[in-house]
């Protein structure tokens, strides 16, 4: 949806229930007064085709379909910006990691590398506890086009030579490091 687009509210599928389902923030996101301070902190704003305070827009107006294939939410690094300076105290960065969840759990793909690269990172992350570049990125690439690997070799090889990265075999077997917490967390999100 085009930022300037004008849009019709009796033509327009809506959901009312849309912003509950957004646990934690729910209700809460009600209280948004659109002041755009989340847009004017966030560094990854620039490059969504929704600006943050937009999206809360919609979601608190019951778009839900507008807000799930939006390409804003997989552009955010949950650097936690927002929700800092927001002066209503939205949890605005938990409400972007449920934007995803909704999104993964309904199977919207149009933003299939965001959602590749969001997984590769929780899945590194949770076996290691610390990302493994090169584990990273070859979960990312199998996931999405492996010959896009070849346009990054250059670099890959001066990283190496450099000592920026280290080839590392990847663990077979064995638990992660941040299983138990992942599994918790899921747990957790179960009973909500």
């Amino acid at each position: 949806m085009a930022t300037s687009e004008v849009i019709n509210l009796t033509t327009v599928k809506r959901d009312p229930s849309f912003v509950d389902s957004l646990i934690p923030a729910g209700r809460l996101l009600n209280r948004c007064i659109q002041c755009g301070t989340c847009s004017a902190s966030c560094p990854s704003a620039h490059a969504m085709d929704l600006s943050p305070r937009q999206m809360w827009r919609l979601a608190q107006l019951g778009f839900r379909d507008e807000v799930l294939h939006s390409k804003a939410m997989w552009l955010c690094s949950l650097c936690y910006i927002c929700h800092v300076r927001c002066p209503r105290g939205i949890p605005l960065t938990e409400t972007i990691v449920k934007l995803k969840q909704l999104a993964l759990e309904e199977g919207i793909g149009e933003w299939r590398e965001s959602t590749a690269f969001y997984r590769a990172f929780a899945e590194v992350m949770r076996r290691y506890g610390r990302t493994k570049e090169i584990e990273f990125m070859v979960r990312y690439f199998l996931a999405t086009n492996p010959l896009t690997a070849l346009g990054y070799a250059r670099l890959g090889l001066t990283l190496l030579a450099r000592g920026k990265v280290h080839l590392e075999l990847p663990r077979l077997g064995g638990e992660g490091r941040l299983d138990r917490l992942f599994e918790r967390v899921a747990e957790l999100e179960g009973q909500q």
